[in-house]
């Protein structure tokens, strides 16, 4: 296993566009900092460039090396079961504090940790990645598996790391830029699990 992860760690530090299971749907990851990675993943989901992409971290601090503002509300949400999990939280910036160069347009990002033992060891040897569900732009359901996945996409990833039957059903993205919270996409968390988070002191 640490073999295969010291792989992807690699591909990824090389530019290149990694199909993965995590412990949602099947994505797509990229190393923020290599344009021609990035370019590729919008090429092989026909996204807008205008629509910027999901983050992937694997622990809170690397929420602040990000800028990131951490609300008493995020605090709550990661003290919770749900995290690491199905939980994308979209946050805002710290007032003052530099981004980093590849989050100098975005004024909020989303983001999440997910519940997954190799994309977090990954993550742990590569910091922040741009990871977004492995379909076509505008197909709101991911194949479940590598095959239909790749027959979906608009070319092929340079990595495929196939792990089984992929999850049907996407993260719960909560906008923590409001208060109270903001449910934006309900997901594999249930609004009424969200709300029962908030209603504890």
């Amino acid at each position: 296993m640490n073999k295969n992860i010291n792989n992807i760690v690699e591909a990824l530090k090389n530019g290149a566009v990694v199909l993965i299971a995590t412990d949602t749907v099947y994505g797509l990851a990229v190393l923020p900092t290599i344009e021609n990675a990035v370019a590729k993943i919008y090429e092989l989901k026909k996204r807008p460039r205008n629509m910027f992409l999901p983050i992937m971290v694997a622990k809170i601090s690397d929420l602040e090396i990000l800028g990131l503002e951490i609300n008493d509300n995020v605090k709550k949400m990661f003290n919770s079961k749900y995290v690491p999990g199905a939980i994308t939280f979209v946050l805002g910036f710290k007032t003052g504090r530099e981004k980093p160069e590849w989050l100098k347009n975005r004024d909020e990002i989303a983001v999440r940790i997910p519940n997954d033992e190799v994309l977090l060891s990954v993550l742990e040897k590569t910091g922040a990645l741009l990871v977004t569900s492995a379909n076509l732009h505008g197909i709101s359901q991911t194949p479940t598996n590598v095959k239909d996945i790749l027959a979906q996409l608009n070319g092929k990833p340079d990595l495929i790391i196939e792990n089984g039957e992929g999850k049907e059903i996407p993260s719960t993205i909560i906008n923590f830029r409001e208060n109270p919270p903001k449910i934006e996409r309900l997901g594999a968390i249930s609004k009424e699990e969200i709300e029962e988070i908030f209603k504890e002191n």
